[in-house]
């Protein structure tokens, strides 16, 4: 079975809209941030599928069609492979708030059904995301988590690791990659 990194879009590998009400429409506003070809290189390396999964409720909305932002998703993955760096699949959720789905985080369908399709084992795997909901929805595929965090506020979802960027938290994850280090903290 393979492992995977499963990454929160915006906040983690581009810079978030200005505010919750605006979003990323274009391939021109994807402002990717620093270190993020790196770090999915460094996951690439040493053997982790990466995985974006991310809520995109703007599609509800009508402010950007499915095809739209396949487009801006295919842009992205091209951008990274320019750079070396792979990301072997991206799942999306395109609904409103309400009602609930299964596939909007903090619900974990986007992870289980990339699991089934790419053969992957949770429990080897990590949710790396910038908010409590992408912690929730990693803890509850069974995955392992880490909170990006910008400035000083706090996590209130505890995650197993906690850094600043997607670049600051691969290291981090690595030491998790030891066996003895693994089954000492799930308790084995």
């Amino acid at each position: 079975m393979n492992k995977a990194a499963f990454l929160d879009r915006d906040g983690v590998i581009n810079q978030k809209a200005a505010t919750e009400d605006e979003y990323v429409t274009r391939w021109e506003e994807m402002a990717i941030l620093p270190g993020v070809a790196d770090a999915i290189r460094q996951l690439n390396g040493v053997g982790f599928k990466v995985i974006v999964v991310t809520n995109q409720r703007c599609v509800s909305k009508g402010f950007i069609t499915t095809q739209e932002l396949e487009l801006i998703h295919q842009q992205m993955c091209d951008h990274f492979s320019t750079a070396g760096a792979t990301i072997d699949a991206i799942y999306y959720c395109p609904h409103e708030l309400e009602p609930p789905c299964a596939c909007r985080k903090p619900e974990p369908g986007m992870l289980l059904e990339a699991a089934r399709e790419h053969d992957i084992d949770l429990q080897r795997s990590w949710m790396i995301g910038d908010s409590d909901k992408d912690v929730e929805a990693g803890r509850r595929a069974g995955c392992f988590t880490a909170r990006l965090l910008s400035g000083n506020r706090p996590s209130r979802s505890h995650p197993d690791v906690i850094a600043p960027s997607l670049l600051a938290a691969v290291p981090k994850i690595l030491t998790f990659e030891a066996p003895a280090s693994a089954d000492r903290i799930r308790g084995e």
